[in-house]
């Protein structure tokens, strides 16, 4: 684990989370379209150590105003997903990615850097809180959840809260339970399906990343093999099912607003001869019961959806026998002793 000197900005090494006798800071952040990587970090400490500089003063200004934030607070190590990993090395990328919900879980604060919100001084500060893009990405999900203190910051670099203090707004905005947010509630205690709701909304730049930003969220670790595609999401729920017997993982429904890549090919004679309501989702998947993507856990969706086909069988009494065969899915269900 890499964290960064709050005084100088300066990457040292450290074993994991629980050699940090200090404890650490944490970001959570939206990412910009260029931000500084381990190696650019480490070239700056290079430079710097020839002339004396302190390369704080040269870090980007997201690094800088984080160090100087979580030294004000009296921490004096911190890390951050963009310069922390060594993204080289597929062994430390891997460990990296599995570790992250432990890595937030762990540290004494996290910083949610918000660059699209005023201070909290502004008029209309709360409604540009509620449209911050940090609410949309899917990595953000596990980053307000595992941390015990999260504290919001503006594009100013000013306090706008914890997320206790926050926690039925957030709600409004996530769906995330207050009682989660406020460390009442543990997530294990909430079902695969809720959870994969709070996911559902949220987008990744990496299709893989919808799988491996919710390790996490469902106490799985897994191999990293960005490349992989669609796939990801099925291996993350294969090895939910190793571990948990909540049926709830099989309630996905959303079938009209996703389309895996194979829809634009030539339509299968099933879908030719069902029409335009075919769910052409897992044609040559194998993955029937699995769902292709968070997506397709949609809240807003019907409780219930059956295709029923009945048959009427005359007995030699003279009475009929009516059975149904069913095929659909109940939205979740739980057993109520």
């Amino acid at each position: 684990m890499w964290l960064l000197s709050t005084d100088r900005a300066e990457l040292r090494f450290f074993n994991g989370p629980l050699d940090v006798s200090e404890g650490f800071a944490i970001l959570s952040h939206r990412w910009d379209d260029h931000e500084q990587t381990f190696e650019d970090v480490q070239a700056l400490r290079l430079q710097c150590k020839a002339d004396g500089t302190n390369p704080r003063k040269l870090v980007c200004t997201k690094i800088r105003e984080s160090c100087k934030l979580a030294e004000k607070h009296g921490h004096k190590w911190l890390w951050i997903d963009t310069c922390c990993i060594d993204k080289r090395s597929s062994v430390e990328l891997s460990e990296a990615v599995n570790s992250m919900f432990r890595y937030y879980s762990l540290s004494n604060i996290c910083y949610a850097y918000l660059r699209d919100v005023p201070a909290r001084s502004d008029e209309g500060w709360e409604l540009k809180f509620k449209q911050s893009v940090w609410h949309d990405r899917a990595w953000t999900l596990q980053e307000l959840i595992a941390p015990k203190l999260l504290l919001f910051v503006s594009s100013k670099w000013t306090s706008l809260g914890t997320k206790a203090e926050h926690a039925e707004l957030i709600n409004s905005i996530t769906t995330v339970p207050a009682e989660v947010l406020c460390l009442e509630q543990d997530i294990s205690e909430i079902s695969i399906y809720d959870r994969m709701v709070w996911a559902a909304a949220r987008r990744a730049t990496k299709v893989e990343d919808e799988a491996y930003s919710l390790m996490g969220i469902f106490g799985i670790n897994m191999p990293i093999l960005y490349g992989e595609g669609q796939h990801a999401f099925y291996r993350l729920q294969e090895e939910i099912m190793k571990t948990s017997t909540d049926t709830s993982l099989f309630a996905w429904g959303g079938w009209n607003n996703f389309r895996t890549p194979t829809a634009s090919r030539s339509p299968s004679p099933q879908a030719e001869s069902a029409g335009p309501d075919y769910c052409s989702i897992h044609e040559d998947s194998g993955h029937y019961l699995l769902a292709p993507s968070p997506i397709v856990f949609n809240a807003r969706r019907p409780g219930i959806r059956f295709h029923v086909r009945i048959t009427f069988t005359f007995s030699a009494e003279r009475t009929v026998k009516l059975t149904l065969f069913c095929s659909g899915w109940l939205r979740y269900w739980q057993h109520v002793d």
